[in-house]
């Protein structure tokens, strides 16, 4: 398991330059996007006309992250307010559901990445032995 100051290293480094939350939650989609494995990102974005006729990929409306058997879901309103969820999911099944603001929200990514990462070097120096 992590490090609690790692996990708080994490949630900062996570939290900064959050001044501008829908320019902060583009660069965090993009970021975890290109970071994790496929399927664990889903970015729903919202595009106006102009958008669109620059091509360009419109404002991020909602973020879901599903990290073993945490989802974490953030949303953004057209006041460019943030709203979390924290779930507990088994095999697509929602068992439990939590409202978070963002801090929270951060913290709880911020852990379940540093568990996501933790599990991985283990699955690979398993697997390694393994293969030795």
């Amino acid at each position: 398991m992590a490090e609690p100051s790692d996990v708080d290293a994490s949630a900062a480094a996570l939290r900064r330059d959050s001044a501008d939350l829908n320019l902060y939650v583009a660069v965090l989609a993009a970021h975890l996007a290109d970071a994790l494995p496929p399927g664990t990102v889903r970015v729903e974005r919202r595009r106006s006309v102009v958008e669109r006729m620059a091509g360009r990929e419109g404002r991020v409306t909602a973020l879901d992250v599903a990290l073993g058997e945490r989802r974490l879901l953030l949303r953004m309103d057209r006041e460019g307010r943030a709203s979390g969820e924290v779930c507990h999911e088994v095999r697509g099944i929602v068992l439990s559901r939590r409202p978070v603001g963002l801090d929270e929200w951060i913290d709880a990514l911020a852990r379940s990445l540093s568990e996501a990462a933790t599990a991985n070097a283990r699955a690979r120096e398993a697997a390694e032995r393994f293969l030795s």
